[in-house]
């Protein structure tokens, strides 16, 4: 099972620890304030499409602060729900990078306890693979990205398919060493494959 001090440098851990909280709390402040400015905007505007167009973008910066939150490292390794957790990560992912490109977002899920701190790492890596399926299906009609987890007695796949580009160079074009990493991180493999109806990515790791 991997752990977060896997990924930080050998040595004061706890204070890399302590210094990416803090890090990931002032960036929820910077964003609260935010929000804040612009809604008191909204409610000094006089104009109907002015206010909608401030309400739009105070929404929007709402999204972007559940996404981040849902992203952080956990404060405590503990016992989560994975598709719980995939399911709120998901719901921000969507308002905050997709409902504005009319892409949907579809989940099939089945209840498993993992530690946090694996959800995290998964999450992180079903995070990157979303966000990069979305620049190759808003430009083509009617985007759509699915995402499947299932789990046998020894391992757990993460399987993100989208109808863009079926091009599998695509997947060397874009952060494919942060996906193979976070994936490393968990000892598992990553499988891309390009076809007819579109692309698919699978993420298989060990139980």
């Amino acid at each position: 099972m991997s752990s977060l001090s896997e990924l930080l440098p050998d040595g004061g851990v706890k204070a890399e620890r302590l210094l990416l909280r803090e890090l990931a709390h002032r960036i929820d402040d910077e964003l609260a304030s935010a929000i804040d400015l612009v809604a008191q905007a909204a409610d000094r505007c006089d104009g109907i499409e002015a206010r909608a167009t401030l309400a739009s973008v105070q929404d929007r910066l709402e999204g972007h602060a559940q996404l981040h939150h849902a992203l952080q490292m956990p404060q405590f390794t503990t016992t989560v729900d994975l598709a719980a957790y995939l399911k709120q990560l998901c719901r921000s992912i969507s308002r905050s990078s997709l409902e504005d490109k009319g892409i949907a977002l579809s989940l099939l899920l089945h209840p498993l306890q993992m530690s946090s701190e694996r959800c995290w790492l998964l999450g992180m890596i079903v995070f990157e693979l979303i966000t990069g399926a979305v620049r190759h299906v808003s430009h083509c009609g009617a985007g759509a990205v699915r995402l499947e987890v299932w789990f046998t007695a020894t391992s757990v796949a993460c399987s993100i398919t989208d109808n863009g580009s079926s091009d599998e160079s695509r997947y060397r074009e874009e952060n494919r060493s942060i996906v193979e990493t976070l994936a490393a991180r968990l000892h598992g493999t990553v499988d891309v494959r390009g076809g007819p109806d579109g692309f698919r990515t699978v993420v298989t790791i060990p139980r």
